[in-house]
């Protein structure tokens, strides 16, 4: 039995992964990654890196990152502490959605996370103090395939729910789709 209800998001092959939470008294228990389950969902890959942040301020935008080919990489996305709105942005030349975002409500308490495959560009917003998150990655990072976003460029129109009241330098200073972004082929 899975312990994963798997759901299809508007851009394809994004998926919103709805973790099963035994609760009791003591608090929850949750399966955080199973390969066999989540194979059906098409992470038919190895899990390489596991990788955990905190955001201290609630408003601070993180990302939009991805790696490009051949380094692309499949990642399972969860919250551990607070809140965030988790975004992702279809960066696939020639999809249908091309430079299209979907967000999802992650929380420590909900048991949603959000499955990104290769060809998109991933971040989120913190939308409390204190904000831990846990990546899941098929893929170890590879310094000379990032790439990203600036999560505050008009083209995307990302609805962040909150003002945005820091990024890091290297996020801020992404170029703007319009400034010759060229996507990705997979």
């Amino acid at each position: 039995m899975s312990r994963f209800k798997i759901e299809r998001t508007p851009l394809d092959g994004l998926l919103l992964v709805q973790r099963t939470l035994l609760r009791d008294e003591r608090g929850f228990f949750a399966r955080m990654f199973c390969a066999r389950d989540l194979a059906e969902a098409g992470w038919a890959v190895s899990l390489a890196q596991v990788n955990h942040s905190r955001t201290t301020v609630r408003g601070c935008a993180r990302g939009l990152h991805f790696q490009r080919p051949p380094h692309g990489e499949h990642k399972l996305v969860s919250c551990l502490r607070g809140a965030v709105l988790d975004v992702a942005v279809d960066v696939r030349i020639g999809s249908p959605t091309y430079l299209q975002w979907h967000g999802a409500l992650l929380t420590a308490d909900n048991g949603h996370a959000l499955l990104v495959p290769p060809g998109f560009a991933h971040g989120f917003q913190a939308l409390e103090d204190d904000v831990e998150m846990l990546y899941c990655n098929s893929a170890a990072h590879v310094a000379d395939a990032e790439d990203g976003l600036n999560p505050l460029d008009a083209d995307l129109a990302i609805a962040w729910p909150l003002p945005v009241v820091s990024m890091s330098p290297r996020d801020a200073g992404r170029a703007l789709v319009a400034h010759g972004f060229s996507g990705v082929r997979l």
